[in-house]
């Protein structure tokens, strides 16, 4: 593909990485995990591409958790072996897809109900394979999982034993805390759900049963998560891209994730219209900001276009003139774009495909 140069000069809207912030940015969370003696098992859901996977092995990671069967099937097709599916695959097609995925990686699902590990043992069993499992607790966010505690121990000792099953671990999702401005609060809430998965690992242990994976921690807490004794590894992987969500939920990491607009209407002089709108940005949970131009504010994004308001009456700014916008957040997205523009120091290093995007099965 014949592409110009700097990334002011590719065409709008364009979705693109600064790679040097980027890479920055997997540093420090790698480095986090170290500090808390944990491994790092990045979530591909906002990523979606295995190039930037394999990005996140190189640094350290241990493998990537995926949202979907499908979004496994891509990882391991490019080559990654460790995988973990924090959801329930349900259903004879997809756990006949889960076991004949298991050929080319070694990947783990997340369980929550006995008859659908019985489902997926059967079909294991007959293939000659072993899928690993992670028991899924519900620790707060009122979604899928088994109760912890005595009801976790329970489920535990019924599936255990099951062939064509390795029983891995727990895992959880404290995402119900990530929205709590409070520091303290946010802290409170989140060690009590940590330590109800760690405290569920141990009733099984006593039990005699070997809990090697405790499994937790998404970008918006991972920090939290990560301090609480007996957590054995952090999912957060969304963080790279330090969003504006992801920075106001305590991240660390910084900004590298943009769209880049053109001015495209300019008729009335306190509006400009930019060329993006719901098909190219999110504006869900934070509004994407201007990073290239003060005086402008994005107001309102319908489907094609964005509205924005220029509060600097000064403002020389004219149709075919391009503003940046630091992605709202990259979890929603991401999978608007069929490529991801790698950019390094201003110029297009590499464009990759987005694997991942529309893999909904």
């Amino acid at each position: 593909m014949i592409i110009a140069e700097n990334i002011y000069e590719v065409d709008t809207p364009v979705l693109w990485v600064d790679l040097e912030k980027m890479e920055a940015n997997i540093e420090y969370v790698k480095n986090q995990m170290d500090a808390f003696g944990v491994q790092w098992r990045p979530h591909t859901k906002g990523i979606k591409i295995p190039a930037v996977a394999h990005k996140l092995i190189a640094a350290g990671a241990i493998g990537v958790t995926c949202a979907k069967l499908s979004e496994a099937e891509v990882m391991a097709s490019a080559g990654i072996k460790d995988i973990l599916v924090a959801n329930e695959v349900v259903g004879e097609k997809k756990i006949r897809r889960l076991v004949a995925l298991q050929a080319h990686a070694d990947v783990m699902v997340a369980v929550d109900d006995p008859d659908n590990v019985r489902a997926i043992s059967q079909a294991a069993a007959a293939a000659g394979r072993r899928i690993r499992v992670l028991v899924e607790l519900n620790i707060g966010m009122e979604r899928a999982g088994v109760r912890p505690g005595q009801p976790a121990a329970a489920f535990v000792k019924d599936i255990v034993s099951l062939p064509g099953i390795d029983f891995a671990g727990l895992m959880g999702w404290e995402g119900h805390v990530v929205g709590i401005s409070d520091p303290r609060e946010k802290q409170m809430v989140a060690e009590k759900a940590i330590r109800a998965l760690v405290e569920t690992a141990e009733t099984i242990r006593t039990e005699g049963i070997p809990v090697r994976i405790v499994s937790c921690g998404g970008s918006g807490s991972y920090k939290i998560s990560a301090s609480v004794p007996g957590v054995t590894e952090i999912q957060a992987g969304g963080a790279i891209f330090g969003d504006i969500t992801y920075q106001t939920w305590g991240a660390g990491t910084t900004p590298s994730l943009f769209v880049m607009t053109s001015v495209s209407s300019r008729a009335e002089p306190q509006r400009a219209i930019v060329d993006a709108g719901r098909k190219t940005m999110n504006c869900e949970i934070f509004m994407p900001r201007a990073t290239n131009l003060q005086g402008v504010e994005l107001t309102s994004l319908s489907a094609e276009h964005g509205v924005i308001n220029i509060t600097d009456p000064g403002l020389a700014l004219k149709v075919g003139d391009r503003i940046n916008f630091m992605v709202g957040y990259g979890d929603w997205t991401v999978f608007l774009h069929d490529r991801l523009y790698g950019v390094r120091s201003g110029q297009v290093e590499i464009i990759w495909d987005i694997q991942g995007r529309g893999k909904l099965t």
